[in-house]
């Protein structure tokens, strides 16, 4: 099995990134859709979430208003440490266990926003990050997603930097440019991944993984 880390800022594109990866036949274990799993009513994590931050984060109709709670905890850095103190626990059990469900050679493609900033990138084997501009994150958040400019600012500041991103990548995806442009840059990671899968089922010690031609320097 080769452990693969893909992270990226808020707006850079991993989730499309993650979604070409599984069309060429990567496991991806999301922990955005998990950590939406653990806070579903009637969960422990959502009681837990309930107790800490009380009944206002939850939707008339018991389930949690997401929108809610993210305009609360980015705006302060200790109530964003206190929702990941509840929530990253309980989306590392369930990661384990996908993992662990995925066969002996499989890909395993773990799509983690918050591995840099929680210092994750030593579980993987390798770790590939998608990379874009602060300045095209921005736009991609408030054309495309319709974010006000103020939210989109906070969450990406709450988020580590691109050069802090950059520092723990082996493969880097540049996804600062069209859709069109990105593709071949996935098929090309894909190729290495594939590559070096194939050479620790052979027990082939591999050297550090090359760099993706389409890396960007920091700025």
């Amino acid at each position: 099995m080769l452990k693969v880390g893909l992270t990226g800022g808020i707006g850079a594109g991993k989730s499309e990134v993650s979604r070409l990866l599984a069309g060429y036949g990567a496991v991806i274990v999301d922990a955005d859709r998990i950590a939406r799993e653990v806070v579903e009513p009637g969960t422990p994590g959502l009681a837990a979430v309930v107790a800490a931050f009380g009944e206002t984060v939850l939707t008339p109709e018991g389930a949690l208003d997401r929108p809610k709670l993210g305009s609360v905890v980015f705006a302060d850095p200790a109530k964003l440490q206190t929702l990941n103190a509840i929530v990253h626990p309980l989306v590392g059990a369930r990661s384990a266990e996908l993992e662990a469900a995925a066969g002996a050679d499989a890909i395993v493609v773990h799509d983690v926003p918050l591995l840099t900033e929680n210092g994750l990138a030593p579980l993987y084997d390798l770790v590939v990050v998608v990379d874009a501009t602060p300045q095209t994150q921005l736009a991609r958040l408030t054309e495309l997603r319709g974010m006000a400019e103020e939210e989109a600012r906070a969450r990406m500041a709450a988020q580590a930097t691109r050069e802090q991103r950059l520092a723990v990548a082996n493969l880097v995806i540049d996804n600062d440019g069209p859709l069109e442009a990105l593709e071949p840059q996935v098929r090309k990671v894909w190729a290495e991944l594939t590559e070096r899968a194939a050479q620790a089922a052979a027990g082939v010690i591999a050297g550090p993984a090359r760099r993706n031609s389409g890396e960007r320097p920091a700025e």
